[in-house]
Parts: C-alpha cells; structure tokens; sequence
C-alpha cells in the first residue's frame, strides 16, 4: 500500500471516529422517555436519577454543592431530638443557607403553620416510611387568604419532602360558608421534589403554585380544585383521590392557572391513578384561560365524568386550553365521550410530557434521601 494511500485512510479513520463521537454526544443527551409500562418505572427513575455523587458537573453549581456540606436536624415531640417543633428548627437555620439541610422528623401530629421562606433554601422535610408525621393546622381562606391558608407554605427553591403527610384540618366547605377553601400545602419555590408523600385537604388541597416540581409515589385528595396554581409539574406514580364535595357535588382535579400562550407551566400526570368515592369528577376546569394539563398512561376509575373536562361556563376558553390524555385505561378514559375541545395526544405532542427535561429535572431532581 502506498504512502498516500495510508494517509487517505487515516484521514477516513479520523473522520469516522469524530462522527462517531459527535453521534454518540447527540444520543446521550436525548432525554430518555418514560416507560410505557408501570413495571418499568423505578427502573427509570433509579437509572436516570443518579445520586448527586455522580452528577456533580451536571447538576446546578449550587445544589452541588450544598449537598455535599449536608446536616441533620432531628424534630421530637418527646424530646429526643434537638427541638420539638418544625418551626423551631427551621428559625434555628440560617437566612441565606448553603447547605442541605434535612429536618428528621419523628412520628406524630404536629400542629403547626409552617413557613419556609425565600432566602432558606436546600431545606428538605424527612419522615420514616414506616412512621410518617402527619404536619395539620386549620387555617381557611377567609382567615388567611386562599393561599396563606396553606398549613405548609414553601417559597425557598432546592425543597424535599420525602414520607410526610400535610393536611389541614378546616371543615369541608359545605356550600354556605363564604372563605371555607383551606391549603394543605403551597410550593412556591422552584425545583422542589415529593417523594412518598400524603395531602390530605378538602378543597384547593395542593396549590402548585409556581416553579417546577417533581412528585413520585404520592396521595393527593380533595374535592373541588384539589390541585391549582401556576406551577411546571410532573406527577409521577401517584393517587388522586376525589372525594364527594359539598351540596353542588362538583367535583374537580386540576385548575390549571396558565393564563395565556406565553407562559411556560402546566401540569403533566404519568402512571398515575384516578380513584376515590366522589361521582362525576372533571379532570379539570378551565379556571384561567389556557390551562394546560396532560394526564398520560393514567389509570382512571369510575369517579371520572364521561366527559372529562369542563370550560368552566366560559365557552370561549375552548378554544385556547390544552388539555390532552394518552393511553390511558380504566372506566374513566372514555375517549368517545370527551369534551370536543379536548385531545387524545399522538406519539410526538405526548413527548415533551414524558421525559424530565420537561421540568428540567435533570440539573436538579436527585433520589430521595435516606437518613
């Protein structure tokens, strides 16, 4: 073979390998999907949620480095730990914090109004699976505001809560009481992470309110709007449980408060579950304008209205909601009898839904802590 004839091949070598390369760089960052079998799904997660040991140059600089200076705080309510409430321990950590920072808390009720503000991110609520401490307080609109009712209020980003359950205790709205909503938790902050746990709430349960969120293997339930707000969430593995509402017997899921095309939110559900005792259940109203919401592989009981959706009597919303379901099964996916302004996704516009780049999860999200 000649001297020329070599470099020619050399050349074709180089070329092939920087190709190669570059292909190989594409396909690893293409998101991967989440699995179309429920089987499959902490597979998934345990593969494409790395422990931030082996993520540190691709998560958020901060993050990194705030979960490698984590502490401990212990919460008792006989004593053992180093404080009894929730509330003291979170005053004791400092504004502007930097590091992880997990509240262990033991078993019980604790009635408390919890706030975590802005400047104390990183903070992370932990329960034992086994004994999972039940945080109440019956605040309701009409003494707080919607919003402020929240018995859990989180507007700090970098949050967890892992095996807690967040309810409030207020009466359920009978339809004469004017103010009687009551927020069992508010996030506010953004790239905040549920894992294993309960909200527990009558009406306007969970408000989302703004950020991105992350909620794997939890219970949601309530009766009119039991999740609202604002925020970009992914739902993942978890119940939705729709219990009967007032005199009205109106009972509703989401409330989505997108309120035009240029705003960035929505909220998708995948593998979840749709059950409960209430009849007639909207998989959502179109509270605000362009509401978005996705409920794709979802399994959805008899609870679910034939129709599905609701334009809130304000007609004209039709036309610029998104609303959109995905092979889901069960009694409650009737696809014949959904609302016309309705969708059943194709393969490509489920996409964006079904991967954690939809809420850039993969510069934040980590697994669940162990303590």
């Amino acid at each position: 073979m000649s001297g020329r004839n070599i470099t020619s091949v050399a050349i074709h070598v180089a070329i092939f390998a920087i190709l190669l390369i570059d292909h190989l760089a594409v396909s690893t960052n293409v998101p991967a999907m989440i699995p179309a079998e429920k089987s499959q799904l902490d597979g998934w997660f345990n593969a494409n949620v790395k422990p931030y040991t082996d993520r540190k140059s691709t998560l958020d600089p901060e993050l990194a480095k705030a979960e490698e200076q984590s502490r401990v705080i212990k919460v008792r309510k006989d004593g053992s730990g180093e404080f009894k409430t929730i509330n003291d321990a979170i005053s004791s950590i400092p504004t502007g914090n930097t590091q992880r920072v997990i509240l262990s808390i033991g078993e019980g009720q604790y009635q408390e109004k919890v706030r975590i503000e802005k400047n104390k991110p990183f903070i992370t609520l932990y329960g034992a699976p086994e004994a999972m401490p039940n945080i109440s307080f019956a605040g309701t609109a009409k003494e707080y505001g919607t919003v402020d009712s929240a018995s859990v209020i989180v507007e700090s980003d970098y949050f967890t809560a892992a095996n807690v359950i967040i309810a409030n205790s207020a009466p359920k709205p009978d339809g004469k009481r004017t103010g009687a909503q009551a927020v069992a938790m508010r996030i506010s902050g953004n790239k905040a992470a549920f894992y294993n746990c309960r909200f527990v709430g009558f009406q306007d349960t969970l408000c989302d309110d703004k950020g991105n969120h992350f909620f794997k293997d939890c219970r949601i339930e309530g009766t009119v709007d039991f999740i609202f707000g604002s925020g970009k969430s992914l739902y993942l593995n978890t119940e939705l449980h729709a219990t009967e509402s007032d005199a009205t017997g109106l009972t509703v899921i989401t409330a989505q408060a997108r309120k035009s095309a240029a705003e960035d939110n929505g909220f998708a559900f995948v593998h979840c579950k749709i059950a409960g005792t209430a009849k007639g259940t909207y998989l959502g109203r179109a509270w605000m304008s362009n509401a978005r919401v996705v409920y794709a592989y979802t399994d959805m009981g008899p609870v679910v209205n034939p129709a599905g959706w609701t334009d809130n009597a304000h007609p004209e919303r039709a036309q610029t909601v998104f609303y959109g379901e995905y092979k889901c099964s069960g009694p409650g996916a009737t696809p014949s009898s959904r609302a016309k302004f309705t969708k059943q996704l194709t393969d490509a516009e489920v996409q964006p839904y079904l991967v954690l780049d939809y809420i850039e999860g993969p510069k934040w999200i980590l697994p669940p802590p162990k303590v």
